[in-house]
């Protein structure tokens, strides 16, 4: 049997409750510490806010980073390096030639070279030299507009950001996007070369009546009969249809984090 000073221990520890204790309000368990923050709805709804804007500022600077427009995923310009030349007989700016900067100019160049002599351009990449003869007495609208963006300075850094296999390789938009140029368009001159494999055409639009781009131009993989009269031939590949058929697939409109291969530059010669 347990001891009277025992039980008068035990009878101390007993809590002696008062009518109506056992109520809702008496019955609350009171949260210590750090959880008495999810018994405070102002402050609950306070650090929510907070935790959903750090949230979307977060994923905004992410998607930022790696998105169109950047080096590192198919794109050919860095961000903030926009430079305008307003007048296109301007003389060429001997730093431009690697400077990243997107070029933008008022109007097409004047004329500046003469039909009647033969014109080489020399596509220069990491893979290789393209050289192609350029059509100055079938197309003089369009190779002295390629001619004058070539010395320039507008390809340089661009990327063939349209390669598809036994079709085209297309370059000369300056975002890598597909509807780039330099700020103008230029008429279409209808030129009778059959678009074989090796031939270099202007890019345009697929409407008919659309004039040329500016700057885009591409290069056929293969024959493709089907683009004969219908987009202004300026040249066909004389020396390098190895490296245009070793240049990275890659279609804009579904593949963008794949990077297109580099122009370095294009030299223009005169004979």
């Amino acid at each position: 049997m347990p001891r009277k000073k025992q039980i008068v221990q035990k009878q101390r520890r007993r809590k002696v409750y008062r009518e109506g204790e056992f109520s809702g309000e008496a019955t609350k368990v009171k949260p210590k510490g750090f959880f008495k923050v999810f018994f405070s709805y102002r402050t609950f709804a306070i650090i929510g806010v907070v935790a959903l804007g750090a949230g979307l500022l977060i994923s905004a600077f992410y998607a930022g980073s790696g998105t169109a427009g950047r080096n590192d995923d198919g794109s050919v310009r860095g961000p903030d390096v926009i430079r305008k030349t307003t007048e296109p007989q301007a003389t060429p700016d001997p730093d431009s030639g690697a400077s990243g900067n997107i070029k933008q100019y008022s109007a097409p160049p004047q004329m500046s070279i003469d039909p009647s002599k033969r014109y080489f351009a020399t596509i220069r990449t990491e893979k290789g030299d393209i050289r192609i003869e350029l059509f100055a007495d079938q197309a003089p609208t369009a190779v002295n507009n390629f001619v004058f963006l070539a010395r320039d300075g507008f390809y340089d850094g661009v990327t063939f950001f349209r390669v598809i296999e036994d079709f085209v390789a297309q370059t000369g938009d300056p975002t890598g996007t597909g509807s780039g140029g330099p700020g103008y368009t230029l008429p279409v001159e209808n030129t009778d070369d059959e678009f074989v494999a090796g031939t270099v055409g202007v890019a345009k639009p697929d409407d008919a009546s659309s004039p040329n781009n500016g700057s885009q131009f591409f290069i056929t993989i293969d024959d493709e009969p089907t683009l004969t009269g219908k987009n202004t031939a300026i040249g066909r590949v004389v020396e390098g249809m190895d490296v245009v058929q070793q240049l990275t697939p890659r279609d804009p409109r579904f593949v963008r984090d794949v990077p297109g291969d580099r122009i370095e530059t294009i030299v223009i010669e005169e004979q």
